[in-house]
């Protein structure tokens, strides 16, 4: 994930805040002097990223107009609803801050609690996420689907989160860096950033009534976090090794249709010595079930060698790495180098001095 897409000047930013609107009028302004007054309190550098993702209402005309009027704020308009994954994602493309705070714009979530976020991160952690301990919507359209769904996404990806479902959380810039969302898969970034060994954390937010306007979730999108379930399961835990997923069945449907189609072939032998036995009358789908086993197992098994040739292909062309690094300590250097420095192999060596000390890593600036 590309974070640095904004004009090309140097800037420190502390915090960004990325918020998605979809067909919110009545809740854009009321929403904005929230957020503005509790960010202004803060003794930090801030930015808001307001992102219009398609609205048919006066959305994107009330959103350009805090943009203009607010240098602080920085509008992206979509030229159509692309969803809420693609609204976060183009939100966090476009962030400079070290810190990037994602709510939603609906004002269920109370903005004035972003310096506790901000404060979580501060003792160390990656990515701080909320939990709506008391939520307000209906036991069964919400809630129930809501509890487990959360349930099921915590035993797939280990990550002891209460409520994956809310957008209010807070990451540091690095944790984003090499995750990129599709589909709806905004609420499973901190089990995805788990894989690279992302610390999280979770705290107990409030969770409010929205003023106005309804709401734009319902019973339908269960059915696609279902699916995306399976997504989460691959990625988290065989990104890098394709084969080990599809293999194991493979070899499990191979080892069955070995078994069917030997005793068959033993059955068939002994007939031919014996009481003429005729193998495909008396087992006839006994066979098939073993020769379908067999060429599923083949068919399994070239899946998973192409899921590794894709794979290699992918992180050698895109120099993604498989790993992540939080900081580097020893051979003279400073334990603040960047995590994100390239390897040892990579470095020029600096002619000028004879201590390692002379070699000076320039500070973290965002280009914006």
């Amino acid at each position: 994930m590309d974070i640095s897409n904004h004009p090309a000047q140097a800037q420190q930013v502390y915090c960004s805040v990325v918020v998605p609107f979809y067909n919110e009028e009545e809740l854009v302004e009321r929403f904005y002097n929230r957020l503005a007054k509790v960010m202004r309190t803060l003794d930090k550098s801030y930015e808001i990223i307001l992102v219009n993702d398609g609205s048919t209402d006066r959305t994107g005309e009330i959103l350009e107009r805090i943009a203009l009027r607010d240098p602080k704020v920085l509008m992206v308009d979509f030229n159509r609803n692309f969803g809420q994954t693609a609204a976060l994602q183009a939100g966090f493309d476009h962030a400079c801050g070290e810190i990037i705070v994602a709510l939603d714009g609906d004002m269920e979530n109370d903005s004035f609690e972003i310096p506790m976020f901000l404060d979580k991160i501060a003792e160390g952690y990656d990515i701080v996420s909320g939990w709506r301990k008391r939520r307000r919507h209906g036991w069964l359209l919400r809630r129930v689907p809501s509890m487990a769904a959360n349930w099921l996404l915590k035993r797939i990806s280990g990550v002891a989160l209460h409520d994956f479902g809310v957008t209010f959380k807070a990451y540091r810039r690095e944790s984003l860096q090499d995750i990129c969302l599709y589909g709806d898969m905004h609420r499973f970034v901190p089990a995805v950033c788990s894989r690279l060994g992302a610390r999280t954390c979770e705290i107990v937010t409030k969770h409010i009534n929205r003023p106005a306007g309804k709401s734009k979730y319902g019973l339908g999108r269960t059915f696609r976090v279902a699916l995306d379930l399976i997504t989460l399961r691959f990625t988290t835990a065989y990104l890098t090794r394709p084969l080990h997923f599809f293999g194991k069945w493979g070899l499990l449907l191979f080892a069955l249709g070995s078994i069917i189609l030997i005793y068959g072939l033993i059955r068939k032998i002994i007939g031919w010595f014996g009481d003429g036995f005729d193998l495909f009358t008396v087992h006839g789908p006994l066979m098939a079930l073993g020769f379908m086993s067999v060429i599923t197992a083949l068919l399994l098994l070239a899946t998973g060698l192409i899921g590794e040739m894709l794979m290699r292909i992918y992180f050698e062309s895109t120099g993604a790495r498989t790993y992540r690094i939080r900081r580097l300590v020893g051979l003279g250097k400073s334990p603040g180098i960047p995590p994100d420095a390239p390897p040892r192999s990579d470095r020029k060596s600096d002619d000028v001095g004879d201590t390692p000390d002379d070699t000076v890593w320039p500070p973290r600036t965002i280009m914006t």
